[in-house]
């Protein structure tokens, strides 16, 4: 037999935590009855055996809590078992209380509620069957209650009806409420997990065709720059030629250096080489190499952190993040400031335009699917940056600040890519 998942052995051990915290309700509820009816309602009842039932399902209930404080999970017989114990209880308290002709019988029912809102089929047919048993038995095996006046015990047998349905629906509704609330959450972080599997699996196509497409554009590349020293050392090519040139074959050695590590930055794990360096280092190299590819964009760093500066293990997908950020920055418009900080236990970094803000659309749904190629790009640079983001435990959010412009915010655990 497969051990229970995860999710559903935690969802078990949390059943198991409520079912803890009404019993002790339900045994000091219980317990103030049995000393307190006699004096009240002038019932005869048998206290001491109910009482030592009552005494030996505390120490059972202390047991259990204390054994289930530090346990993150717990098998569907551990809950079968709790289960079992409260209707052996009850009809225990049954017994020296009237059996079946106690209105207060019906405390038998929410014990199989629960089982049917939490258990496998056959276990549900277990409890259920003791349940029924239980009824069964009390109906010819009980100590039945002294009573010399039949209206009397009428209006009581009544009021005990009444009082049994208000806690059965009480109880009833309480779990149904809290299981409602734990599937709501459960289904939640279901369509979130989905979101992630398509997103990562969409990023892994990209990284598949990226390292492809690294492998082709090598020999062009390295014809290019064959072409342009040739043509640099030309005689008959003027200083402002052969100032292009040079320029020219410096971006394609940039290029090239792109590429050579396509491959293995399309989704590989960090290694225990990486390279590892202060924060704001980091984050100045980041920055002044973009600026070398963009020198005609006015941006500017920021450093704002408090405290210790930490030392981070570079990360090419994060550093490529970045870039793609400061990239869809410099084609909005207007002045960039890139702006990093951090303090105990998060780094983060914003991106700051002055262009004319992000669209609804990127808003609502910027980095969860790549968005149509457009004339400056392919469309898929958020996609690949919140990817980066969450795989290392951290948030991107995207917002336009109320006096213009566009403002994309990261927030990284430091305990992920810190030192």
């Amino acid at each position: 037999m497969l051990p229970p998942p995860a999710a559903d052995a935690a969802e078990t051990l949390t059943s198991i935590r409520r079912l803890v915290v009404v019993r002790w309700w339900v045994l000091a509820t219980a317990a103030a009855a049995v000393l307190t009816v006699p004096l009240l309602l002038d019932i005869a009842l048998p206290a001491p055996p109910m009482l030592a039932a009552i005494a030996l399902a505390l120490g059972w209930n202390a047991l259990t809590a204390r054994r289930l404080a530090a346990a993150i999970d717990a098998a569907a017989a551990e809950l079968f078992s709790q289960l079992c114990l409260d209707l052996v209880l009850f009809s225990v308290l049954l017994f020296f209380s009237g059996g079946a002709t106690n209105p207060l019988v019906s405390l038998l029912l929410p014990p199989v509620a629960v089982a049917a809102l939490t258990l496998p089929p056959r276990l549900v047919a277990a409890v259920a069957t003791l349940a029924v048993g239980a009824y069964s038995l009390l109906m010819v095996s009980f100590v039945p209650l002294p009573f010399d006046d039949p209206a009397r015990a009428t209006r009581l047998h009544l009021g005990g009806m009444w009082l049994t349905f208000v806690v059965s629906v009480a109880l009833i509704g309480w779990f149904i409420l809290r299981m409602t609330a734990t599937i709501r959450s459960r289904d939640a972080e279901l369509a979130h997990a989905r979101e992630q599997a398509l997103r990562d699996e969409r990023v892994l196509a990209l990284g598949t065709l990226a390292a492809g497409a690294a492998h082709e554009l090598g020999t062009p590349l390295a014809t290019m720059a064959v072409l342009a020293g040739e043509l640099e050392h030309d005689a008959a090519a003027t200083p402002a030629t052969r100032a292009d040139l040079a320029l020219l074959r410096e971006q394609i050695a940039h290029c090239k250096r792109i590429i050579s590590g396509l491959a293995e930055r399309a989704g590989a794990e960090r290694a225990e080489h990486a390279e590892r360096m202060r924060c704001d280092e980091w984050l100045a190299v980041v920055h002044a190499g973009w600026l070398d590819l963009r020198g005609d964009v006015d941006c500017r760093l920021e450093i704002v952190g408090t405290g210790a500066t930490p030392r981070v293990v570079v990360e090419p997908t994060l550093e490529q993040g970045i870039v793609n950020l400061l990239n869809n920055a410099a084609r909005a418009g207007g002045q960039i400031t890139m702006r990093a900080g951090w303090d105990e236990a998060t780094l983060f970094l914003e991106v700051r335009d002055h262009g004319p803000g992000f669209s609804e659309v990127v808003l609502r749904a910027g980095g969860s699917t790549p968005f149509p190629s457009h004339a400056s790009g392919s469309g898929i640079g958020l996609l690949l940056t919140r990817a980066a983001i969450d795989r290392l435990g951290g948030r991107l959010t995207l917002s336009n600040p109320p006096d213009g412009g566009a403002l994309a915010r990261i927030e990284l655990p430091l305990a992920r890519i810190a030192l």
